[in-house]
């Protein structure tokens, strides 16, 4: 086995070794950011990717939605979008009006949903209690949105 045939060899490994290698880049994404979310979180109701349920407009208000109850909370001029849109968490109320927002529009737009639209109604106003209600009841709606298909 002389130098020629070594060469050739290497030569048809690493050919053989980059076709292998783009192939499988060519199936993955690479460095593009593709965190998928379910079809039932905030971000997903908020990116308008489908329509919205007509029983609630994207452009209702929430203390038209959910009732009066809400209106010392959260005003009488944040809508149902901006709430799926809300990026502020950490307050307990904030993060469970965006989830019961996303909550409210699974119950009416996707089949088995474990909330109904009146339980999410319910559950809301019974959680602007106090801090820790509205933190377990977010959790709770959270859970319920991220497990919907």
């Amino acid at each position: 086995m002389g130098m020629p045939f070594l060469l050739s060899r290497l030569v048809l490994i690493i050919f053989v070794a980059h076709f292998a290698a783009s192939k499988a880049a060519a199936t993955r994404p690479g460095f593009i950011y593709t965190r998928t979310r379910g079809r039932c979180t905030p971000q997903f109701w908020c990116s308008r990717r489908e329509s919205w349920p007509r029983m609630v407009p994207q452009r209702a208000t929430v203390s038209k939605v959910f009732g009066s109850g809400v209106f010392e909370r959260y005003g009488s001029d944040v809508t149902l979008l901006e709430s799926t849109t809300r990026n502020d968490d950490e307050n307990a109320f904030a993060g469970l009006l965006k989830q019961a927002s996303a909550a409210l529009l699974n119950s009416y737009a996707r089949e088995g949903f474990p909330y109904s639209a009146w339980e999410v109604k319910t559950l809301l106003i019974q959680a602007l209690v106090s801090k820790e209600a509205a933190a377990t009841q977010a959790k709770q709606f959270s859970v319920a949105n991220e497990a919907c298909n």
